[in-house]
């Protein structure tokens, strides 16, 4: 007899199933436990992913977009590689977390607005973050399990970043735009550590209840744009607030 399985159970599983993991870890996590969150049976469980590692597959692949599902997913989920699921992790985080803006500020030889161009750098990348901070919480409480998920995301992607906006920072150092730094290294760091912790991780502090999304968005970006410009910009105070870059092409659920 084939095995029945509901259209609409499966975001209900990877819902449920991202929560667990961010609760328990990845080693912790079994399938009893994401069964019962998602309540359904654990046979029924199975007709969805082969195993854990295939969950945890799934999960590292939703967890990082509020896109659909795909229509011709098939099902069951096959029990995939290490190597396939940190190939799935990289693909998500380049497209999710990607800063256009950032790559094509590093081909200009000048910059007639500096400020409205390092803005924009930070309201996109916060945008990222907000739009996949559950997602991200999934990958940090899972790297504590799996060293190669670490590696992933902590050196690969994270020094990679930093290394970008370091070279961005020099690049508008040179040129008067932005003010001599300390550091430029731990100023990048500074600059992304500020966005994660204002985007993502203040959702889970029970003392930041009074901070809106948009105070914690626009506090960011101005202080961060105004302690690094060497001059202010003079029409600074008469622009009007934006939309964080590539809103429009986001209007799913957030996952925060």
């Amino acid at each position: 007899m084939a095995r029945r399985r509901s259209p609409d159970r499966l975001p209900q599983i990877i819902d449920a199933a991202i929560e667990v993991f961010i609760r328990k870890g990845y080693r912790r996590t079994q399938m009893s436990d994401v069964a019962r969150a998602a309540g359904v049976s654990q046979g029924s469980l199975y007709n969805y992913v082969e195993s854990k590692d295939a969950l945890f597959y799934l999960i590292i692949d939703r967890g990082l977009t509020d896109g659909p599902l795909p229509a011709a997913l098939e099902l069951p989920i096959r029990t995939p590689s290490l190597a396939d699921t940190l190939a799935r992790l990289r693909v998500r985080i380049n497209s999710e977390l990607a800063v256009p803006e950032l790559e094509r500020a590093l081909t200009r030889t000048s910059v007639a607005d500096p400020r409205d161009e390092l803005e924009t750098i930070v309201r996109r990348y916060y945008a990222g973050v907000e739009r996949v901070g559950r997602g991200l919480d999934l990958i940090e409480r899972s790297a504590v399990d799996l060293p190669e998920l670490a590696q992933l995301f902590y050196i690969e992607r994270r020094r990679s970043l930093i290394a970008q906006l370091g070279k961005y920072l020099e690049g508008r150092i040179r040129m008067g735009a932005v003010r001599p730094l300390p550091d430029v290294p731990t100023t990048a760091r500074l600059i992304l550590e500020t966005v994660v912790w204002f985007a993502r991780h203040r959702h889970n502090s029970p003392d930041s209840a009074m901070i809106s999304d948009a105070a914690a968005l626009e506090t960011t970006v101005d202080f961060l744009v105004s302690g690094l410009l060497a001059y202010p910009s003079p029409a600074t105070s008469s622009r009007p607030k934006r939309s964080p870059p590539g809103s429009q092409l986001h209007a799913g659920p957030k996952l925060q």
